[in-house]
């Protein structure tokens, strides 16, 4: 059942609200590369408050931390990954708290703590997709290879993707910057496409190509985090106000 938009500004404030405080009890820092594909055509609409060009967006994302910390804990060198699916016929932002899945995948080489921090810092800057029961979290392999123009991307036994940047027509590489669904982490990317993508896991079996890709760095913290969730919460109120009117 489709969220009404009321319920999905309620809830997107209280995870708002939520993760600010976790925030403000672990401050964490984090810069390194997005590596992100769906199965949208590229650009992908969700970032734009549209639908999906499929049936539904399916797909995610891959954090590459070069230098990070969560508190005292180092997290240098490791990745996470998310990855899910909303329903059919919705936007993105609509239908945040209902999506069919998600799944959050660590990286098996962390230590306990780090292991923590990394999920920590994981449910600090992704919506709550999905309500518990439809949400995961494992432990795997994250790697990845850059193979000329190609980036491939593996998240343990259960898929990954492989993927390139596109042509500009101006020359360079098409870059997309400040769209209205971006978080700090999305603030900036380079528009790819995908040679293939694959996932079999949390119900799901995936085989797609040439699809939406994005590329881009990060170096973000907690107390960026913190504002832009402020300036959400601030966003969503407003919102709110203007359907009870």
């Amino acid at each position: 059942m489709r969220f009404r938009p009321l319920c999905v500004v309620s809830l997107i404030l209280l995870w708002a609200v939520s993760a600010a405080a976790e925030e403000k009890k672990t401050p964490w820092k984090a810069s390194g590369q997005l590596e992100e594909a769906c199965s949208c055509d590229a650009a992908c609409p969700c970032w734009f408050g549209s639908k999906p060009t499929k049936m539904n967006c399916s797909g995610g994302y891959a954090l590459f931390i070069d230098k990070g910390s969560y508190g005292d804990v180092k997290l240098d060198g490791l990745g996470v990954a998310f990855i899910g699916a909303n329903p059919d016929n919705t936007t993105m932002m609509e239908s945040i708290g209902d999506w069919k899945f998600m799944a959050l995948y660590i990286d098996e080489k962390a230590n306990a703590e780090q292991r923590k921090a990394l999920e920590a810092i994981a449910r600090a800057t992704a919506p709550p997709a999905a309500p518990p029961e439809r949400t995961t979290v494992k432990y795997v392999p994250i790697s990845r290879k850059i193979e000329g123009d190609e980036h491939v991307i593996t998240i343990g036994s259960y898929g990954g993707f492989s993927a390139h940047l596109l042509p500009g027509g101006m020359g360079g590489t098409p870059k997309i910057v400040n769209p209205p669904g971006a978080d700090p982490m999305h603030k900036e990317y380079m528009q790819g496409q995908t040679t293939r993508q694959t996932y079999n896991d949390s119900g799901q079996k995936w085989d797609w190509s040439k699809s939406n890709y994005m590329y881009g760095t990060f170096d973000t913290n907690s107390e960026e985090y913190e504002k832009f969730m402020a300036a959400m919460t601030q966003m969503m109120q407003q919102t709110k106000e203007k359907k009870k009117s």
